[in-house]
């Protein structure tokens, strides 16, 4: 049994579902709420006003419509499934896995059920598990490339990286998986493309398929020619790949300049000085947060060397906290961040329990957990207000190296204003702004760890680090390249070896195209601009 849901829609669901595979979403909305607000709460309607929000990538909204089909209805189990892929994507794996669990119950036997539960392991680190599933789905599907691709990218997040470049380079060679593939080459820092595939990429590139093909092989060539040193080569790819992502998009620098503003406005020293005690007292996170290539990797890998302290992953409990007080309708006092200062001790206690509840499947037993997403940092105030004896680490590297090393990186998912040098030179200046507020409101909260210093003077910083952290220091967090563990960000290879001064000034061999860059910078892309207060705890 699959559904115990009819398979016939109505005409104006199946008009719906005709323009959201057209991709007209805003049309399709409008015909499905049009039904829903004549007939009430169909399930069938809900569930696909879910995957037009999912195709919007709005996926808060997906996962909640989802939840309200399945109360209505526990037994629609495609539903469920699209529940489950939600949260995945929302990285809420733990929920996810629960509800493939059900599922397989009923089919254990069903591949795309079983392929699901594959990636929430993968997600929540279960990474034998995850593995025994991806290869027994490859046993019944031998050769299926998407899942020869999917092994590989679980091994390059194991440590398998020889492993892992073999699949890589497999699926490289089938044209279904070609592009996804050479991206995932070129994510590998340390590998170096031969002439043959530089070849090979070129010629694809220009005849691609799609838009996503053609600039996941532009960053993948931009990355190929760069180790070769013939920069104009590698600028114009990175270049016309970051165009070709951007005309994706809808970014808005001045919306988010005015959320950041918002933050500033509300998380007043006074405010947060009031309730300095009432959230949950536990000081087992330790978030470590600032800007993607920030060297925010490299802290993580040191600590988490450290005997009381677990590693984790780049969490999404913080922004999920979050998103349930984003606008909805409802009046501005009960939206974010001004609902902060209504917020009861209680209520405060209380998320800073379902926070440490929620991210308690990633640990392993240490007394300490790291939570490493760097977007956390928009965020202080609320962290200090659930968790006020939480330990921060500002993550800064130097604004131009930081900002280059965003704008020549394809991302999964979000980090959507590293498309545009002007962008990405707009939202640095608003991070060093937050950043200095929480400076001012919350003296003392926020240790600032520029990379530079980490790079130049380990073991001082990593005393340094330790007794912020309230921790003794281990000779383990000097040998971190010896830490096995799984991470998966974009620096897993670097931080697997000694440290290395190497990437510290790459952005100069394409200073002359940075102009836009610089301009949005202004004064913080001098040397050290981009670093302030960096010898003291913030």
């Amino acid at each position: 049994m699959h559904s115990t849901r009819p398979r016939t829609l109505p005409s104006q669901l199946r008009q719906g579902a005709s323009l959201l595979a057209r991709g007209q979403l805003d049309a399709a909305g409008e015909v499905v709420r049009a039904y829903l607000r004549q007939h009430g709460p169909d399930v069938d309607g809900m569930r696909l006003l879910a995957q037009i929000a999912v195709r919007s990538e709005s996926l808060d909204d997906a996962e909640l419509l989802l939840e309200e089909v399945l109360e209505r209805a526990p037994d629609y189990h495609e539903a469920r499934a699209e529940l489950a892929a939600v949260l995945g994507q929302r990285r809420r794996y733990l929920p996810a896995v629960t509800h493939v669990r059900r599922l397989l119950r009923i089919n254990p036997r069903n591949p795309h059920w079983r392929l699901l539960y594959a990636k929430a392991c993968d997600g929540l680190g279960e990474f034998d598990e995850a593995l025994r599933v991806y290869r027994l789905l490859l046993e019944e599907r031998p050769a299926d490339p998407d899942l020869e691709l999917a092994v590989a990218h679980l091994l390059r997040n194991r440590g398998d990286t020889q492993e892992a470049l073999a699949g890589f380079r497999a699926a490289a060679r089938r044209t279904e998986t070609e592009a996804a593939a050479f991206r995932a080459l070129a994510d590998v820092k340390t590998y170096r493309f031969t002439d043959e595939e530089i070849l090979r990429m070129r010629h694809s590139e220009a005849a691609a398929r799609t838009l996503v093909e053609r600039y996941e092989l532009c960053f993948a060539l931009g990355k190929a020619l760069e180790d070769r040193r013939e920069f104009a080569d590698s600028f114009r790819y990175y270049e016309r790949g970051n165009a070709l992502r951007r005309s994706e998009l809808s970014w808005d620098p001045d919306l988010v300049e005015d959320l950041f503003r918002r933050q500033s406005t509300v998380c007043t020293a006074a405010l947060l000085a009031d309730r300095a005690r009432h959230g949950c007292p536990r000081p087992d996170p330790i978030f470590i947060v600032g800007l993607p290539r920030s060297g925010s990797t490299l802290i993580e890998q040191i600590l988490g060397s450290h005997s009381r302290i677990d590693a984790t992953l780049e969490l999404a409990e913080i922004p999920r906290l979050v998103q349930q007080f984003r606008p909805r309708g409802q009046e501005q006092s009960r939206q974010y961040p001004w609902i902060l200062a209504d917020l009861t001790p209680q209520e405060l206690r209380q998320l800073g329990e379902i926070y440490l509840e929620e991210t308690r499947v990633y640990r392993r037993g240490a007394p300490f957990f790291i939570d490493k997403n760097p977007a956390n940092f928009r965020d202080v105030g609320f962290i200090h207000l659930i968790l006020p004896n939480a330990r921060i680490i500002d993550a800064r590297r130097e604004a131009m190296a930081c900002c280059f090393g965003n704008f020549k990186q394809l991302f999964v998912g979000s980090q959507e204003f590293t498309y545009d040098l002007e962008w990405l030179g707009r939202y640095y200046r608003t991070y060093v702004e937050i950043m200095d507020h929480w400076d001012r409101v919350l003296p003392g909260k926020v240790l600032r760890v520029r990379h530079e210093d980490v790079v130049d003077d380990l073991e001082g910083s990593v005393r340094r680090i330790l007794d912020f952290c309230g921790l003794d220091f281990e000779e383990s967090c000097l040998e971190f390249y010896k830490t096995r563990r799984s991470i998966r960000t974009l620096s897993s290879e670097q931080v697997r070896q000694p440290i290395s001064r190497e990437g510290l000034q790459q952005w100069r061999n394409y200073e002359r195209w940075l102009g836009p860059l610089k301009a949005a910078l202004g004064p913080l892309a001098e040397p050290s601009g981009g670093a302030r207060a960096a010898t003291e705890p913030s």
